[in-house]
């Protein structure tokens, strides 16, 4: 017997989503996916069928009101799998939930508890979690009897040593959860999932992954696991993004709220939704932009995304105590060969020589056969991952 998941991943201002079909001893096969891009402004909605092709198109209608806009989203895409191919909707659903805190690290059945107790962190990812439960109380409502699944982008990380974890604070503060815990761990677990595939034997070295997309970060792996990673409490942390600062001194934090006399709801929304490539550059947190564009502003930004991956890097590489590989991934890494040139040439003292051909071609091995560390291009897929870990636990 086939059983059919939904798989979410409810963003800031999109909403992604996947259906596979789940059956026992194979992996989940993909049906239909699609996404819901640019709420808050002008939604549209797309699904591809299992083969790519086209099914639906279509510009939802917008409210200016980005919550609003999410709640009209998601039932626009249950009334678009509840047509002919899921006539009584999936039998289950599964969600990529951003924070985890220290009380989930691993997938589990969604409850009232639960849903209760993912509200506690939505200080720590205010631009995913809310949106995150958004989508777990609408599916509730839409088909309460459906069974629901939450997978944790923190999850990942727990392999991580103690020191790894802690901030130097008072173990009070430490016992309130004010730690380090990681994020895209999703997208890590998926490429951990397929570097023997690529790699072979050296899948269990030392790897650096660079997750670069509108988020972005770095993750450590030995033997396939989470060492070290550049985010920390809240995704705010490590690698300059495409709104938000990464890595910042607390105490400019501080001296904007003390000195400078903003409120901390305006120095969050400065952060994270105002600084980064868009900050830097005054002109796109989009990486395509500020490629194409000419202005020097735009070359300014780059140079900073691409200092903070150079300078984060080489702290990844100590904690390893070397380097066997380097795996770019998510829409910027899969996409943009500058980047990953650039970000090559500063890691040549790594022993990684760029195939230029290859980089720019977007092959998987974008690095020479004499290369010391080897260089990899290789496609994320977060939502294969939630369907395998769904199946996991549905027990099928």
């Amino acid at each position: 017997m086939k059983t059919s998941l939904l798989v979410i991943n409810a963003g800031s201002s999109s909403i992604r989503f996947a259906q596979f079909e789940l059956a026992s001893g194979v992996q989940p096969v993909r049906g239909m996916q699609g996404h819901i891009e640019g709420l808050g402004r002008a939604p549209q909605l797309v699904v591809h069928d299992r083969l790519g092709g086209c099914m639906t198109q279509r510009v939802l209608q917008p409210t200016g009101d980005l919550a609003a806009d999410h709640a009209g989203a998601l039932a626009a895409l249950f009334d678009c799998i509840a047509g002919p191919e899921w006539p009584d909707g999936p039998h289950a659903v599964a969600h990529r939930v951003v924070h985890g805190g220290s009380a989930f690290a691993r997938p589990l059945r969604v409850t009232p508890d639960v849903l209760a107790q993912l509200q506690h962190f939505v200080p720590l990812a205010p631009l995913h979690q809310p949106h995150c439960l958004a989508a777990l109380r609408a599916t509730a409502a839409r088909w309460p009897d459906v069974p629901q699944i939450a997978c944790f982008d923190t999850a990942f990380h727990a392999t991580r040593s103690p020191v790894e974890q802690a901030y130097a604070l008072p173990q009070p503060l430490q016992d309130a959860g004010v730690r380090r815990y990681g994020f895209h761990g999703l997208s890590y677990e998926y490429i951990a999932g397929v570097l023997p595939l690529h790699l072979g034997a050296l899948a269990g070295g030392r790897v650096v992954v660079a997750h670069l997309g509108n988020g972005a970060s770095l993750c450590a792996m030995r033997g396939r696991k989470s060492v070290a990673t550049t985010m920390g409490m809240t995704p705010l942390d490590g690698l300059v993004m495409g709104t938000r600062c990464g890595r910042i001194d607390p105490g400019a934090v501080l001296h904007l709220i003390r000195g400078l006399g903003m409120t901390p709801d305006e120095v969050q929304t400065l952060l994270y939704e105002h600084s980064g490539l868009l900050g830097a550059s005054g002109i796109s947190g989009d990486m395509r932009v500020l490629e194409a564009s000419t202005e020097p502003a735009a070359r300014f930004a780059i140079d900073l995304y691409v200092h903070a991956i150079t300078r984060e890097l080489g702290s990844m590489v100590a904690l390893l105590g070397g380097l066997d590989a380097l795996v770019f991934t998510a829409g910027v890494g899969e996409h943009s060969a500058q980047i990953r040139e650039r970000v090559c040439r500063d890691a040549a003292w790594l022993g990684i020589e760029l195939s230029a051909g290859a980089n720019d071609a977007g092959e998987t091995r974008i690095s020479t056969p004499r290369s010391r560390a080897s260089a990899w291009v290789i496609p994320t897929h977060e939502a294969r991952v939630i369907a395998q870990q769904a199946s996991a636990l549905l027990e099928i």
